[in-house]
């Protein structure tokens, strides 16, 4: 089973788990990306996502790769665009497998390459009026 979502809506990291709730599974890793007040000895003091058109067919196929792997038996994983706050959750994932040492594997090979491949980009506001843009080609 796989489930993804690129949204404004805030997310809910509960949500993902259910989403991949199967009775084969031993074992449930989740991941909860959440914007920090700081970046590089900075203080941030607003955050905007902004993504390309095609980030939810991108998000999708990184989904769908790894759910092809045999150990995973379902994949949630959503990014979230639009201005967040401090503390809000910007990419929400979860994986389910046999054992903990491949959901572990699994769920951190899925969040590298969603930051790696995903063409969403960060704009970052900083307490001193200056901004930055994050990942941006």
């Amino acid at each position: 089973m796989i489930h993804t979502e690129v949204t404004t809506e805030p997310l809910d990291v509960a949500a993902h788990e259910k989403f991949v709730a199967d009775s084969r599974g031993g074992a449930v890793v989740t991941f909860r990306g959440v914007v920090r007040d700081h970046d590089h000895g900075r203080q941030v003091a607003s955050l905007e996502y902004e993504g390309h058109p095609t980030a939810a067919a991108i998000l999708a196929e990184v989904a769908a790769e790894l759910a092809a792997d045999p150990a995973v038996y379902a994949v949630a994983v959503s990014h979230r665009v639009g201005p967040l706050a401090i503390g809000d959750v910007a990419l929400a994932a979860a994986v389910c497998t046999a054992h903990r040492g491949a959901a572990f594997e699994a769920c951190a090979r899925l969040v590298d390459e969603v930051k790696a491949r995903l063409p969403i980009w960060k704009r970052q506001t900083f307490t001193d009026g200056t901004e930055e843009w994050v990942n941006c080609p």
